[in-house]
């Protein structure tokens, strides 16, 4: 690929983790957008991280409020949150592999998990925010438990070893399941945006259990037994997206020093060499899918035919409709909501129907 071409192709890691030039107000430069997504993490409503001006006014208008009266009203986005029951629990030496637990009441045998992972272009987000969600609720009163994690951003480590805690995460909950009650061969992953392309690469990606490891957590298995992923990106290998999104090079801004820092790698040149491939290889979603993998509920409501902002590239339904012809080659199943003939499957009732495929009943005790 020619230099020019490449440096615009590379520079999409940065559209997920940088703020866009000229763009709509956001959390990233609008100090009272910070202030409302922390106090309402659900007026989020494509789940990013970020809240944009738009989200915040629509989520006004629903709730009948003015920017004032939300602002001055205290915890307010807070005041209905679950209580974890096994809240900040380490799963890993950073500071941010950290996990909150919700159970069900009333559980007559161990539960199946939904792990939920946050968005934020992996540089920003907060597990908090599944506390206010109504699919955690939804999940909960049908004695599913839920698993709401933060994990390291790309400010720490590369976006290749970011993946990997999200999946230590999932062995740490397995290596867990007795003491907290809960089915290890009923998991199933949930997130949104950059939360669900991890949700993604965990689905695809080839066991990470490793029976040999010294560290019990790293024996377990990341394998799901089904994801859901909303506004989700296709694979983490730049380089192949204009292949389905077409050229998006108006909407990126150049920045050699950006470009291959999603990576840790030193220089978008290095980003040819074979540690790059290599890294490349190993993020891509795309490439890990085979026969094997578990089934795909992907939800994308971003649909402009041509993107004009770095948000429509990030999470244009493009991505979807990739996942879903390579998994048609496969033979795996998975299921766009936006292209679904009839009424497509929400979250809750897509994960129910696969955790309960396992033959046990999810139904809580009278």
């Amino acid at each position: 690929m020619g230099r020019c071409k490449a440096l615009w192709a590379w520079c999409l890691a940065t559209s997920i983790c940088a703020a866009p030039v000229g763009h709509a107000q956001t959390t990233k430069d609008d100090p009272r957008l910070r202030e409302g997504l922390k106090r309402y993490p659900e007026a989020d409503a494509d789940g990013d991280g970020v809240l944009t001006m738009k989200e915040g006014q629509a989520f006004l208008a629903k709730r009948g409020m003015t920017a004032a009266e939300a602002l001055r009203t205290p915890d307010a986005g807070r005041a209905n949150a679950l209580a974890a029951d096994v809240a900040d629990v380490a799963y890993g030496p950073h500071e941010r592999c950290r996990l909150d637990l919700y159970l069900p009441q009333r559980a007559a045998s161990p539960t199946p998990l939904v792990v939920l992972i946050h968005g934020g272009g992996f540089k920003q987000g907060d597990k908090r925010q599944w506390a206010t969600n109504d699919v955690t609720r939804e999940l909960l009163d049908k004695g599913v438990a839920c698993a709401a994690i933060n994990y390291p951003f790309v400010d720490s480590m590369p976006i290749q070893d970011v993946l990997r805690q999200c999946g230590r995460a999932v062995q740490f909950l397995r290596a867990h399941a007795d003491e907290w009650r809960l089915d290890p061969t009923r998991v199933a992953i949930m997130g949104g945006s950059a939360g669900a392309g991890t949700a993604l690469w965990l689905a695809t990606r080839d066991d990470l259990a490793d029976p040999a490891a010294s560290d019990p957590v790293l024996r377990e298995s990341t394998r799901p037994m089904c994801a859901v992923c909303y506004a989700t990106q296709a694979t983490y290998n730049f380089s192949r997206w204009e292949s389905f999104l077409g050229d998006f090079s108006a909407v990126v801004r150049d920045s050699d020093a950006e470009a291959a820092r999603f990576y840790h790698l030193p220089s978008i040149e290095s980003l040819e060499s074979d540690r790059g491939r290599a890294i490349r290889e190993e993020c891509d979603m795309l490439r890990w899918i085979t026969a094997d993998d578990p089934p795909l509920l992907l939800d994308s409501p971003e649909t402009a035919a041509v993107p004009t902002t770095r948000s429509h590239v990030v999470h244009s339904i493009k991505h979807a409709r990739a996942v879903r012809a390579e998994c048609a080659a496969d033979g795996v199943e998975c299921i766009v909501r936006q292209d679904h003939p009839g009424p497509p499957p929400r979250a809750v009732e897509f994960l129910l129907a696969k955790l309960r495929a396992a033959g046990h009943s999810t139904a809580t005790a009278p």
